[in-house]
């Protein structure tokens, strides 16, 4: 299914490229924008999975806390963005040893506090995963219906956040490149899932992503002393 190659493996794997390419602020809206497209392709065959009553209340929390997320990024200068959004990047590839957060978001009311910090770190970076995998984690979330789910809360959240943000400011002809190659990328992924080992698939998307947020991470630094 195509909705197991999106989500947080998709903005993990590209935020990095995408904020070295264009800087913080123009980076994350491409990729959040790119994210939209990778979603519209991916619910459709995740629909019938989507548990409605978690998914409604983490999408409503998440949209009212999203334009604070978007009004930190208009507010922190460009070092302190390149810091957010690797801070994040490494709690999101660290979201594995959440459990002693887990163990806190239960119910309605973990959902309320997961949606509202998903939505907020997804309208400021793109990654709304870690909050969303902890509360998963937490409510005992059985795997298929979350990641059903998740790629609607996606949809949801990109939306918002592109309604927030606004549309990048490149220029058409890259932006259509780049919505082409996401595309393609979901269909050749999807493809791929059924000759490709898990292992081997999660072990480069996990190189990508920690090589692209390291560098990320360099840049801030290095943008402290430009």
């Amino acid at each position: 299914m195509i909705q197991r190659v999106t989500g947080l493996a998709f903005v993990l794997v590209l935020i990095g490229p995408i904020v070295l390419a264009y800087g913080p602020v123009e980076g994350v809206t491409i990729a959040v924008f790119l994210a939209v497209i990778a979603s519209i392709i991916a619910v459709p065959s995740a629909w019938r999975e989507v548990d409605w009553s978690r998914t409604g209340w983490l999408l409503g929390a998440g949209i009212l806390a999203a334009p604070f997320g978007a009004l930190v990024t208009r507010l922190l200068p460009e070092p302190a963005l390149l810091f957010l959004i690797g801070g994040l990047a490494l709690l999101a590839l660290s979201v594995s040893k959440l459990a002693a957060v887990a163990s806190t978001l239960r119910g309605r009311t973990g959902a309320i506090v997961a949606g509202a910090a998903a939505g907020f770190m997804h309208a400021a970076s793109g990654l709304s995963g870690p909050a969303l995998a902890s509360f998963a984690l937490g409510d005992r979330w059985e795997q298929r219906r979350f990641a059903a789910s998740a790629q609607a809360i996606f949809l949801g959240f990109g939306v918002a956040s592109v309604l927030l943000r606004g549309l990048p400011h490149t220029p058409p002809i890259d932006l259509t490149v780049l919505g082409l190659a996401t595309a393609l990328g979901m269909i050749i992924g999807a493809a791929l899932v059924r000759v490709v080992s898990p292992r081997l698939a999660r072990t480069a998307m996990l190189f990508f992503a920690w090589t692209g947020t390291v560098v990320v991470l360099v840049r801030a630094v290095l943008a402290l002393f430009a």
